[in-house]
């Protein structure tokens, strides 16, 4: 089983996410699930996203405690949460962020995970017109886990949106993708 934590903070598309990851795999044949977990439902507030991949039926159905991978939507929770929790030695952690890890004084977890800094909110605003890095983030993921493919990704955002707003997220979904397969890992 893949396991794979989403944070981020209201109204960045955490949950959503999570939603298409599991659209994605589930598009690709295989069992998935997300759910959320959040406090005060309030823009900007931290929000955590789960979801599982596996080829099998998932029974779990506990937060998320040793994830697989990590996707951090909103940077400036780095040193606010303890987003880097049960993450295993070699996991692969995902980062919306134009700095390197090293500006963000997270330049050890390069010896510890395999990291990947995507602008995630500038892909967006550039495609969608609006900061919800959330489909960007997912194109990376995508490249670097190798856990869906670009196509299932793009046909799960198509199911959950529509019109320009699919077509937007798509096109930031295949770009941050094309990124990070151009990006040696550390």
């Amino acid at each position: 089983m893949f396991q794979v934590r989403i944070h981020g903070r209201g109204g960045q598309g955490v949950v959503t996410a999570a939603e298409i990851l599991s659209i994605a795999a589930f598009r690709e044949g295989k069992h998935a699930q997300a759910f959320p977990s959040f406090g005060s439902e309030r823009t900007g507030a931290p929000v955590v996203a789960y979801c599982r991949i596996d080829s099998k039926a998932i029974r779990l159905r506990e937060p998320i405690q040793q994830p697989d991978a990590l996707i951090v939507q909103d940077p400036t929770l780095v040193h606010q949460v303890d987003l880097f929790a049960g993450l295993a030695a070699g996991a692969i952690l995902v980062i919306n962020t134009t700095r390197t890890f090293d500006e963000l004084g997270l330049g050890e977890l390069a010896d510890r995970f395999e990291t990947l800094a995507v602008p995630a909110t500038e892909l967006a605003v550039k495609h969608v017109g609006r900061p919800v890095p959330n489909a960007a983030l997912l194109g990376a993921f995508c490249a670097f886990s190798g856990q869906v493919s670009l196509g299932a990704l793009s046909a799960a955002i198509q199911d959950k949106f529509a019109g320009k707003v699919a077509d937007g997220n798509v096109a930031a979904a295949r770009e941050a993708f094309e990124l990070a397969c151009n990006v040696e890992t550390a």
